[in-house]
């Protein structure tokens, strides 16, 4: 089975002023291009071909593949950080992840606050993730290519802290990257939708849901 590279949900400029129309260029078109095309590679020797994107990064880190999980990881990633994000979004957020951040944070800025001070405290390269752990909104940080989903967390939104991300319009300033995204552009629909699945069982379990919280705990940093 052949990766392709997904289309972007929107045009390469319509994040500006937040994000520049160079960054996602070189972001999208040379970055994540290359995880896809990297993972491509390595499947034709690989135990996890003939199986879609998610199915290889989790049957690439039961298997200790590393190569394979972490341009694979890196390609799932980074479409799920586009999707994250929307020019039409941002704000307060509303329905199902409102209700979600007031009971488990106990207001949007409590939330928002505890996003960006878990993204800053990522050191070198990584993400930052809004899970469901169990029915508890959580967020929880990964180092390089890491990806919550494999120790039984489901992400619901994610935002990318490796540099190429934004030293292109920020330069070092990765604080003020992380409150233009919190501010304007997080995607509260795309959220929204990910607790809906996280509702299916069939979705819940190909997520992982089954891994103990002991194996989370170590895992993910909070």
């Amino acid at each position: 089975m052949t990766i392709t590279l997904p289309p972007l949900p929107y045009p390469t400029g319509a994040l500006e002023p937040h994000i520049s129309r160079s960054t996602i260029e070189h972001h999208y078109g040379q970055h994540h291009a290359a995880y896809v095309a990297r993972t491509n590679e390595l499947l034709a020797k690989s135990k996890s071909a003939d199986r879609s994107l998610l199915e290889i990064m989790r049957a690439s880190h039961i298997s200790g593949e590393n190569a394979l999980f972490n341009v694979a990881a890196q390609a799932w990633n980074h479409e799920f950080y586009w999707n994250s994000m929307h020019p039409d979004s941002g704000g307060l957020p509303s329905g199902a992840i409102a209700a979600l951040i007031d009971k488990d944070f106990g207001n949007y800025q409590s939330f928002a606050s505890e996003l960006r001070m878990s993204a800053m405290g990522q050191f070198g390269s990584g993400w930052v993730w809004v899970v469901l752990n169990g029915a508890r909104l959580d967020i929880v940080r990964s180092a390089n290519a890491d990806n919550p989903i494999v120790y039984g967390l489901v992400p619901l939104l994610t935002i990318d802290v490796w540099e190429h991300a934004y030293y292109l319009d920020y330069q070092h300033q990765r604080a003020r990257y992380l409150t233009d995204v919190i501010e304007h552009l997080l995607n509260w629909d795309f959220a929204n939708s990910n607790i809906k699945a996280a509702d299916n069982p069939t979705v819940a379990r190909s997520a992982g849901r089954n891994t103990t919280r002991d194996q989370r705990s170590t895992a993910m940093a909070g």
